[in-house]
């Protein structure tokens, strides 16, 4: 997949990041589905080329610092799944309308919702106001891969 160009694009850069190639999916579903300006963007897990970056459950496993680097490698999952739906053009984003987080965690474990934030806060940097979304932060048991985080997303695009 090639990087996406322009403003977005420079944001990224400015903050060291690049998009990976948009995963393949884990089931029988796509990376995202498209209905006018909205985009639906399929659950991101914290994986790099095929690779799982965090594992296990929070509050066990990975402190909360890492939650947080974990559901930031799932906004540039769900951003280059958007990237290729919008031809490279991520400026092309009208809005972030919804995040929705899933934490592997242990039972009680108070910091979900920081944990999404990883995510939450790489869309408000890229794109400003713009970025601010209603989100669901949930614990779970188990998500794929025993992957410690993933993220969905809807957008509303031109």
């Amino acid at each position: 997949m090639t990087q996406p160009h322009g403003t977005i694009a420079t944001r990224l850069a400015a903050l060291g990041l690049t998009l990976p190639p948009v995963p393949a999916p884990r089931g029988a579903f796509l990376p995202f589905s498209r209905l006018g300006p909205t985009v639906w963007l399929a659950g991101q897990i914290c994986e790099r080329d095929g690779v799982i970056s965090h594992t296990g459950r929070l509050g066990e496993d990975h402190d909360l610092a890492a939650g947080q680097a974990a559901a930031e490698l799932c906004a540039l999952n769900l951003l280059a799944s958007l990237s290729l739906a919008l031809d490279g053009d991520l400026d092309r984003v009208v809005r972030c309308h919804r995040l929705g987080g899933f934490v592997q965690v242990v039972p009680g474990w108070p910091d979900v919702p920081k944990v999404v934030n990883g995510a939450s806060d790489l869309m408000f940097r890229l794109f400003g106001e713009a970025g601010r979304h209603a989100r669901t932060a949930i614990g779970v048991a188990g998500l794929p891969g025993n992957a410690s985080v993933e993220v969905d997303g809807i957008f509303e695009v031109r």
